[in-house]
Parts: C-alpha cells; structure tokens; sequence
C-alpha cells in the first residue's frame, strides 16, 4: 500500500492484558510500514522506579503517555502505538479501584481510530514489571467492555506471530 493511501494522522493502538503479545507485534509493524510509532512511556517510567508505583504514578504516566503520542503525530502517517491511555484507566482501576478523572478526560478526548486488541492466547512471558498472569482472561473481558463503552471500532486478534502480524497488517491496510 502507498504511504498516500493512509489517513495523515490515524491513531491505531495495539492493547490488552500483559504478555499478549502487544511489543512484539508492535515492532513487527513498524518494521512493516517502515515507521516509527509510540513506545509504551510506562516501561520506562516503571524500570526508573524498579517497578514500584503509586496511585498518583498513573497520572503521570498518562500524560507522559499522551506527550508521547503529540510528539511523534507529525512525523507520520499514521500514528502506532504501543498501548495508550486506557491501559492506564484499566490498570488504575484493576489496581486501586479508581481513576484519576483526569486520565478519563485525556482518553475521551484522544481516543484511538482503531484499537487491536491482543487475545492472551499465547504463553505467559515473565519480566520484572508484570503483575498479574493469572489475570489475563478477566483483564480481556475488561478492555472488551471498555472498549465497547469508548464506542471506537476494535478487532481481537490472536494466533502465532505471523498469524496475528498478517491479520493486523490486512486490517490496518483495510482499515487506512
């Protein structure tokens, strides 16, 4: 597809529960489109911490989330990210029963164009800053209904590798 077929500034954000597969296929596609998308800000922000946070944290990582995506909305076009603000609403809530109103408002007001959700059909991958493997499914049925709620088109992707990066580059070229 040419790069003038895309819509100059379409948000596409790759989410879901951790170790779905969500980096990995994220690099894969930039690696396709040849672009360079938005990392997941709260990987960096949570290693500088050693993985330990507060309530308030979620905040700040939201808008370093969203700083992220301004930053790079330009120089592209169209706009991949590696997660976005309503992980950060997710996350608030499985983890303190509660949202920080601010971070709703920052993600109703910057709502992806298309969200591919990863399904947690894959084996669990350990890292330092992960919580909750047995949590997958139930974290799954959360970012379906909120995505549902949000009122912006999402896919559930799941499979190997190649298998989800060629059903996500169909449906983003489709989609574009």
């Amino acid at each position: 597809m040419e790069k003038t077929a895309f819509k100059k500034h379409m948000k596409i954000v790759i989410t879901g529960p951790e170790s779905s597969g969500k980096s990995t296929l994220f690099k894969s596609l930039e690696n396709h489109y040849k672009i360079k998308g938005v990392r997941e800000f709260s990987r960096d922000f949570l290693s500088s911490k050693k993985g330990q946070y507060k309530y308030a944290d979620l905040l700040t990582i939201a808008k370093g989330q969203l700083n992220s995506e301004l930053e790079l909305i330009n120089s592209t076009d169209f706009l991949l990210c590696d997660t976005d603000l309503l992980t950060i609403k997710i996350w608030s809530y499985y983890k303190f029963n509660s949202c920080d109103p601010e971070i709703i408002n920052l993600l109703n007001s910057n709502p992806a164009d298309l969200y591919v959700l990863m399904s947690p059909d894959i084996p669990w991958e350990s890292d330092p800053l992960r919580e909750n493997p047995a949590d997958r499914n139930e974290l799954l049925a959360i970012y379906e209904h909120e995505l549902t709620d949000l009122g912006v088109p999402y896919f559930l992707i799941s499979g190997s590798a190649d298998i989800r990066l060629n059903k996500t580059i169909k449906l983003i070229d489709n989609h574009l």
